[in-house]
């Protein structure tokens, strides 16, 4: 089955107001910034954004334009701030969520994988123990006060876990080095990241991908994420880009 859409537009056609994706890599490595560029040309409203360790802080143009055209409710990430004060003063994304009006959810990145990882094998919750002993034990961390809600915990052999809930974003973006016609994914060295677990994780994965080939011609044990898994993938140029985090 071929899973190749020429045109971005067509692949995200279905990605409408209120969507809850996830958006893999880690920082700027391995993040799918063309998928994200056509989801600001799109400009659906009111989207929750699933991420694992600052892939929006890696993408920092995109993530302003998403901020400037109201698109975003909330983003759920384990390090979605800059860590520097003035950077942070001149981030509209910072600002909003001082401002409550966009919500950030920090989850620890171990306990992220884990929570797509339950989704993608159907398991509705795990017991965790990272942690344990911080506020994080205590309840949902995020900005707006009324959505900390406290957290279940339990223990098991003397020690102590929190329930947590699997994570099922609508929508995948992930960004591929090499990808087949049947979607089967190989992605570059550390840019693998998140893309597995959320490509796994999601009701439909777009992948957009450097170098499409032909079925077959991807190693099987050098397939990452299997084809299963993907639902659409758009050939993209590789681009280059300079930035910074502090």
């Amino acid at each position: 089955m071929n899973k190749v859409y020429e045109k971005m537009e067509e692949a995200i056609a279905d990605v409408n107001d209120s969507a809850t994706i996830a958006i893999a890599g880690f920082f700027a490595c391995g993040v799918p910034r063309l998928l994200l560029r056509a989801l600001i040309a799109k400009k659906v409203k009111n989207l929750t954004l699933t991420c694992g360790c600052g892939p929006l802080v890696g993408a920092s143009d995109e993530l302003r334009q998403l901020v400037l055209n109201n698109q975003l409710k909330k983003v759920i990430d384990s390090y979605g701030l800059f860590r520097s004060a003035t950077k942070g003063r001149q981030d509209p994304f910072e600002q909003a969520v001082r401002k409550g009006e966009i919500e950030l959810e920090v989850v620890p990145m171990g306990t992220l994988a884990e929570r797509y990882r339950a989704a993608a094998a159907g398991v509705p919750a795990v017991y965790l123990p990272t942690g344990v002993g911080s506020m994080m034990e205590k309840m949902v961390v995020t900005n707006i006060v009324k959505h900390r809600t406290p957290k279940e915990t339990r223990e098991f052999n003397g020690k102590k876990y929190i329930l947590e809930y699997a994570l099922q974003p609508d929508f995948a973006f992930v960004h591929a080095f090499k990808g087949d016609t049947e979607g089967n994914l190989r992605y570059s060295k550390t840019a693998r990241n998140f893309n597995p677990v959320m490509a796994a994780a999601a009701k439909c994965t777009i992948a957009e991908v450097e170098n499409v080939v032909e079925p077959g011609q991807i190693d099987g044990d050098d397939v990452h994420t299997p084809g299963l898994y993907v639902k659409r993938i758009v050939p993209v140029p590789r681009i280059s880009f300079a930035v910074t985090i502090d």
